[in-house]
């Protein structure tokens, strides 16, 4: 299944960030530390160009810490980047971020040349949450949808300090199928994007290899040590659906129900700190999408050019 979103609210987003950007100093991006590179937009690589990037590792407290300093190190190690950890209901850090700009661009500052940030994320990562923390105001809305902000703001953190907020933007084709359905797990793709229950079996497989037990300790199963991690996944999630009730007549598991509880746990951190990949995973599954990519390439232009061959005029 290819999960794909793009609304037409996200366009002028793209067109919004590319008038913008000239004026901007540093770029904050906000991703969400459960996947870090699956919530990284490419296409916001291409409109912010070589300008400084702090990555913000949101929700760092339901994220799997080991995991995530994998993360922290990967994108230090980057030109022109720094990354952090951070909660965004907690205002001790994300004041923080402040300093994070200073040190990108240090030159900026002063009201002769004020500190200019524009702060983008996916949507659902938790970013209006941070801006309304960082400004000690109610200026963002915020929800547990896809796609709360819809309109750039303006929001002033000090005398030298001006925050551009742009509404949660994906892009327009997702060809890494492993982050379409991270994303959509997480929430950051609208409802009538995907298939639940496809998500939450995809979920499923990447929480038996690396976080059983936590499935074990959620749900109850009473299932011998070992067995979680070796159920198929459709197996997993009757089981689990026949645990938490989710029945219908004649004994049938609800598995659209079953999927939904699973994908609520999943975004309500009840299950534990989890992070979905590790650097180098994410690094496997591009690798794999670009050979795919150009394989279809291939087939495309192997096709125009038989369709040119048979059209092509006799010689006289």
């Amino acid at each position: 299944m290819s999960i794909q979103w793009f609304p037409g609210h996200m366009h002028l987003t793209r067109k919004a960030i590319a008038e913008r950007i000239k004026d901007i100093d540093v770029v904050i991006e906000v991703l969400d530390a459960r996947l870090p590179g699956s919530s990284a937009n490419p296409l916001l690589a291409e409109l912010t160009g070589h300008k400084p990037t702090l990555k913000v590792l949101n929700k760092q407290d339901v994220a799997d810490p080991e995991r995530m300093a994998l993360w922290l190190d990967w994108y230090n190690a980057q030109n022109d980047t720094a990354a952090v950890p951070l909660d965004a209901s907690d205002p001790a850090p994300a004041r923080k971020l402040i300093d994070g700009c200073h040190r990108l661009a240090p030159n900026r500052g002063g009201m002769a040349k004020p500190m200019r940030v524009l702060i983008c994320g996916v949507p659902n990562v938790g970013k209006s949450t941070l801006i309304n923390t960082l400004s000690n105001k109610r200026q963002a809305k915020t929800g547990d949808e896809a796609g709360i902000t819809k309109l750039e703001q303006r929001i002033t953190l000090a005398d030298d300090f001006y925050l551009w907020d742009t509404p949660g933007m994906l892009w327009p084709r997702i060809s890494v199928p492993e982050t379409g359905y991270n994303l959509a797990a997480s929430g950051a793709v609208g409802r009538n994007a995907y298939d639940e229950e496809l998500v939450v079996l995809e979920l499923l497989r990447r929480l038996q290899a690396r976080y059983a037990p936590q499935l074990e300790a959620r749900y109850k199963l009473a299932l011998p040590a070992g067995a979680v991690a070796a159920l198929r996944d459709d197996e997993l999630l009757e089981a689990i659906g026949r645990k938490r009730g989710a029945m219908m007549a004649g004994g049938r598991v609800n598995v659209q129900k079953a999927a939904e509880i699973v994908l609520t746990d999943f975004r309500t951190a009840v299950l534990g700190r989890i992070t979905l990949e590790t650097p180098s995973e994410f690094e496997d599954w591009r690798a794999a999408a670009a050979v795919q990519d150009a394989e279809r390439e291939a087939k495309k232009q192997a096709r125009a050019s038989k369709k040119k061959g048979r059209k092509a005029p006799e010689a006289v």
